[in-house]
């Protein structure tokens, strides 16, 4: 492809709404264009990485005898009714009417659909197992749609779906998709981790997410330091600290109240008792949301760690937890917000286990400007002990004991065993050998493919531009052509010719524009091989060869004319092996 008479319009300056490196240097690099919050066209570099991406993600679908399918994007209400997810989804969705006034909306996730079709197109355990998936666009109405690709609106996702006879035959197919997401991560050129993860929405049990590591990343995972144990925060969980040392209930003091005027947080209280953090008894009022029931409960961690809201959710069995207004608190309690606390609370509770350790705590007295001390589990109050906390780094590992250290990511893949929550909702059965009429055991893979684009970019760029990867560069090759002169014309066309014929893509920049500028925006597109061809370095043979890895702009490679086609196809091969 000729620069001239391509479509790449770099820019100097970053849009002002681009907050975070791969929106930056995607939108500066003309890879996309926003179109509204959340919506974006790929022009044809974006495009070319989104293709490369797809193919690899088919390929290893394909060799892993899954099967291709295209759904429809819009979909009619009645599916996602059948399994209440009409209602689940809330504003998520988005709906739409027909002129005839009936309910439809754009596909978030196809669960529904390829139940639908399921239940149709396979009766008997001889069709049995069969694994689906499509590369679909995907309508989700985020709240705050940012970050670019990362978090949109409207998106590409590669979706696939299992069924089998049952959870062992399930558990097969899982490992069957972890290990294909495994290759496709690794042909990319990724660093990533595959974590235990929330199923979320989805539903189901067995649960994966495979993490893009980056410092920008919107997720924090766990990672152990001696084991593989990994997961994400938000089911992550820390291994028992070493036997306390605690003093029998009967020596501690008794409990007593004192006033703390004006002192709600964890921090002003800490100064004006004089007491560490690590023994206070954090008190939170939650409502707890299940279906069409709303319950307030009384959450405690300890006052040096977070409550981790989707664990509590997980505890309580509710769809959805949030923290209660200023006025269900003061219902609650009886005080204002800060002077909850678990002594004399007339309602459910739950603990977190270090919560419950604490012995002779800090914790609010329902009571505005007043707290207890001396506060103790079992002997002043009870409740139901959970874990609800976040882990922190140096927490013990749950595996093998070793400390765990925390990672931010971005969530590019998500595998599931959902069981049988669609199949038996939706009558997708099959008859086993026995003649029997059983539920299909179902399992669900995610791969983000449009976020996929930018999570490469979040994890392979520098302070020049992105730094793609030979696997999913648009062009492996980018030839800066220096000049017009006869010999450097007939140099870059007869490269050209070389590399085509070795099925290369080649980008050839043939702008009329100053070298400096040429090299920028080398730089900022960021194929992986750049090759300047220009009359000094031609008189002596030879052409300049500089890797888009290479940091130093004086570190290039002189290479001769007649090896350079093979010199540059070798480095290709290496670079795109996993």
């Amino acid at each position: 492809m000729r620069y001239s008479r391509a479509l790449i319009p770099t820019l100097k300056e970053a849009p002002s709404d681009a907050t975070n490196t791969s929106h930056v240097l995607l939108t500066r690099g003309g890879y996309v264009r926003r179109v509204g919050a959340g919506i974006y066209s790929f022009l044809p570099l974006g495009l070319a990485v989104f293709a490369k991406v797809s193919a690899i993600i088919r390929e290893e679908m394909n060799s892993s005898s899954a099967l291709e399918v295209l759904l429809p994007a819009l979909l009619p209400a009645e599916y996602f009714k059948e399994t209440g997810r009409w209602e689940l989804y809330g504003e998520t969705l988005l709906r739409l009417k027909d002129r005839k006034g009936g309910d439809y909306h754009l596909g978030p996730t196809h669960e529904e659909i390829i139940t639908d079709l399921a239940r149709h197109e396979m009766k008997s355990y001889r069709d049995l197992p069969r694994i689906f998936y499509q590369i679909q666009t995907k309508f989700r109405d985020e709240p705050r749609p940012r970050a670019g690709l990362l978090r949109c609106r409207e998106f590409s996702m590669k979706d696939a779906y299992s069924f089998d006879v049952d959870e062992p035959a399930a558990l097969e197919s899982y490992e069957v998709m972890r290990k294909a997401y495994r290759r496709i991560f690794d042909r990319i050129g990724l660093d990533y981790r595959m974590v235990s993860a929330d199923p979320g929405a989805i539903g189901g049990s067995t649960s994966a997410e495979f993490q893009v590591l980056v410092q920008s990343g919107e997720d924090i995972i766990a990672v152990c330091e001696g084991c593989d144990y990994a997961a994400n925060l938000e089911v992550a969980t820390a291994g028992a600290p070493p036997p306390s040392e605690n003093p029998k209930t009967s020596e501690l003091h008794a409990l007593k109240k004192v006033p703390t005027p004006g002192k709600r947080t964890i921090e002003e209280v800490s100064a004006f008792l004089d007491k560490a953090s690590n023994r206070f008894l954090k008190s939170l009022i939650y409502v707890a949301t299940s279906g069409t029931e709303e319950k307030v409960v009384l959450a405690i961690v300890r006052g040096d760690h977070e409550l981790n809201e989707i664990k509590l959710a997980r505890a309580l069995g509710a769809t959805e937890v949030r923290m209660a207004d200023a006025e269900t608190v003061k219902k609650a309690t009886g005080a204002d917000v800060g002077f909850a606390g678990p002594v004399g609370y007339n309602g459910r509770i739950l603990v977190d286990r270090a919560a419950a350790d604490v012995q002779g705590g800090v914790a609010g007295a329902n009571e505005t400007d007043q707290h207890f001390v001396n506060v103790v589990f079992a002997r002043d109050y009870e409740g139901e002990v959970a874990d609800l906390r976040s882990v922190v780094a140096g927490d013990a590992c749950p595996k093998c004991g070793n400390k765990l250290a925390l990672f931010r990511g971005i969530e590019a893949g998500h595998i599931f065993v959902l069981g049988t929550k669609y199949s038996a909702t939706m009558g997708a059965t099959f008859l086993d050998k026995d003649g029997q009429n059983k539920p299909m055991v179902m399992g669900c893979y995610g791969i983000g493919v449009s976020r996929l684009v930018a999570a490469t970019v979040e994890q392979h760029h520098d302070e020049n531009g992105i730094v793609l990867p030979v696997s999913v560069a648009p062009y492996p090759v980018h030839v800066v052509q220096v000049g017009f002169d006869p010999s450097v014309v007939e140099a870059v066309a007869k490269l050209e010719s070389e590399l085509a014929s070795r099925g290369i893509d080649v980008l050839i920049d043939d702008r009329d524009e100053r070298p400096g500028v040429k090299f920028k925006d080398a730089d900022l597109i960021g194929m992986p091989l750049r090759v300047t061809i220009g009359a000094k370095a031609l008189a002596n043979g030879a052409v300049e060869l500089k890797p888009r890895t290479e940091k130093n702009p004086k570190n290039v490679e002189l290479v001769p004319v007649a090896e350079a086609a093979a010199r540059l196809a070798e480095r290709i091969r290496a670079g795109a092996r996993p």
